[in-house]
């Protein structure tokens, strides 16, 4: 190598070309003590945009749900104060199979030992819920364990990789003679293997010979761009299709095959009564969890049924249901190569039509004009999300989290674009999700963003509505309160037979006049005639908005959640089916 492609660079230089060589635009973080010697270089010598949060944990989630809209790797840093505070959001990016890679500085190694401050075994703490954690010990290593980083954590089954860098090593220098990129790994999923081919026609055979075949498609199908593969099988075969929650909007919702979603977590009647009657279910890029199965009961009994799963992560396929047929490779190359075969080999095909849209309409027909009466002072969920559906610019973005903000939004937003246009965190399910999760949308999309919260989950995140005001970016908080941790509430009262929860209900708060301290546009929804001004005038501002609506607790209104439902008609509480 000649020596014009050798450079004298030091650790924090060498970091932040290896990051411009793999197109990363944005980071997320927040500064400490032993990252002040990468901030001073940054500042000199690099165009990447650092997304200042005011929490670790906002910056993973706000990671996490960048990633899951650009398809990119998203770059997350934590100083070693802050490094626990980090691990809600790797824990959701690892069990939801997306790719942040994740820098967190550190005193000197081996300092811990002698009781540094801040020092822990930074990599003992990552190891389980990482693909790969290792630590930056030599300036030299670094092109190399950043280009291994990259590869690791989108190859096969995408997940976090944890980069442990002690504050030594952003001054140290070397000559480095290596500093290139392997950009099949600035994206994922960088590869795309084909399932056994044998395998894919033992499928094809019994999708064809099925009377009443189901696609039920978990996240791992958005995770592979799926949809236009998805939709042409489906098409082909004239199979309807399922979206578990976090799976919503793999297919446009009003297709006329497009089942909606199904499960534990925002599943209707009619949707989740399909997939228990039919014979064989073909599961595509979903782990089978209990959120998406209800508990695995949706489908009945499975010793009844022909299973059909394909998968990246050879851990998933079988793991909960007996398989027909197992199948180990990427959602869309191995759809596109089912396709193909079918075409080939019996370009006659003919199937009946299938046309669910009538279904689909007279099922929410049903929900929207249920007039359950609301409790004194709240509003309906359902009709909240009925507006925001009619309304949403195509180019909108919604998150939303477990509870009652999630469950509505979740069984009754229509998801015309297919897409990440729904995130939700029910992989692992923690609260304080929705509000960073919007602001990493924000950098991921010039489209409003819309962030559905309860006041449990937002007393997690009222510091980082300064995050969101700073940005400039045209985000919608939608407060959901009902002063209780609601779906611990609803959990205890109607499956555990508790009279009176202990320990989940809390003080009311003025959150207008919080939000109107950060600087945000406020206004609170009082009645059902004003939601639709009031979420329009929100949606078009370019700007910081918040909006609180006073809602039933999943005690009161049981929402979409089926073992709710049946409890709920047990005990002759109003709900919503």
């Amino acid at each position: 190598m000649s020596s014009k492609n050798i450079e004298t660079l030091n650790g924090a230089q060498i970091i932040l070309r290896m990051l411009e060589l793999h197109e990363i635009k944005h980071v997320f973080g927040l500064p400490g003590e032993t990252t002040i010697g990468w901030y001073k270089y940054w500042r000199e010598s690099s165009d990447i945009e650092f997304v200042l949060t005011r929490d670790e944990r906002t910056a993973s989630y706000a990671a996490e749900a960048y990633a899951k809209i650009t398809g990119r790797p998203c770059v997350l840093e934590a100083p070693s104060p802050g490094v626990t505070h980090c691990t809600p959001g790797i824990t959701e990016a690892f069990l939801s199979s997306v790719p942040v890679i994740y820098f967190s500085s550190d005193i000197p190694i081996n300092q811990d030992k002698k009781h540094g401050l801040t020092g822990i075994d930074q990599t003992a703490l990552y190891d389980s819920i990482c693909k790969e954690s290792f630590t930056l010990t030599n300036v030299r290593e670094i092109p190399f364990l950043m280009r291994r980083a990259f590869r690791v954590a989108t190859s096969g089954r995408p997940a976090p990789v944890h980069i442990r860098v002690p504050i030594n090593i952003f001054e140290e220098s070397a000559e480095i003679d290596d500093l290139y990129a392997e950009l099949d790994y600035s994206r994922y999923p960088a590869h795309r293997p084909v399932a056994d081919h044998s395998k894919i026609r033992r499928a094809i055979d019994l999708l064809i010979k099925a009377e009443k075949p189901v696609i039920v498609c978990g996240q791992g199908a958005l995770i592979s761009r799926a949809t236009n593969a998805v939709l042409a099988l489906a098409e082909l075969l004239q199979i309807p299709v399922g979206t578990t929650t976090p799976g919503k909007g793999t297919i446009p919702e009003n297709h006329p095959l497009a089942l909606r979603v199904v499960g534990g977590r925002g599943g209707m009647g009619y949707s989740n009564a399909y997939v228990r009657d039919a014979d064989t279910i073909f599961f595509v890029g979903s782990n089978t969890d209990s959120a998406a199965t209800d508990h695995w009961k949706l489908y009945g009994d499975p010793m009844l049924k022909t299973f059909l799963h394909l998968d990246i992560a050879e851990a998933h396929l079988g793991n909960n249901f007996p398989l027909a047929v197992g199948m180990v490779g990427d959602a869309r190359a191995s759809l596109e190569y089912m396709v193909e075969i079918i075409k080939t080999e019996q370009p006659s095909l003919n199937r009946k039509q299938v046309d669910l849209n009538p279904v689909k309409k007279t099922a929410l027909e049903k929900v929207f004009k249920s007039n359950i009466p609301m409790p004194k002072g709240t509003i309906s969920p359902v009709r909240l999300s009925q507006v925001l559906d009619r309304i949403l610019p195509k180019d909108a973005i919604v998150t939303s989290e477990p509870g009652v903000s999630a469950i509505y939004p979740s069984a009754l937003l229509t998801i015309k674009e297919p897409g990440r246009r729904y995130i939700t965190n029910y992989s692992m399910g923690a609260l304080g999700y929705s509000v960073p999760a919007g602001i990493g949308a924000s950098f991921a999309s010039d489209g409003p963003i819309i962030s559905f919260t309860g006041d449990g989950s937002f007393g997690f995140v009222i510091g980082d509505m300064e995050t969101i005001k700073r940005s400039g970016k045209n985000v919608t908080i939608i407060l959901c309160r009902n002063d209780t941790f609601g779906w611990i509430r609803g959990e205890a009262i109607l499956l555990d037979e508790v009279d009176e929860p202990w320990s989940t209900d809390f003080g009311a708060v003025d959150y207008i006049k919080v939000a109107e301290g950060f600087g945000f546009k406020t206004a609170r929804i009082t009645s059902e005639s004003g939601i639709e001004t009031i979420l329009g005038e929100a949606i078009n501002n370019p700007g910081a908005n918040f909006i609180e609506v006073v809602v039933p607790s999943q005690d009161q209104i049981v929402p979409f959640v089926p073992n709710w439902v049946r409890a709920a008609k047990e005990k002759n509480i109003p709900f919503f089916e």
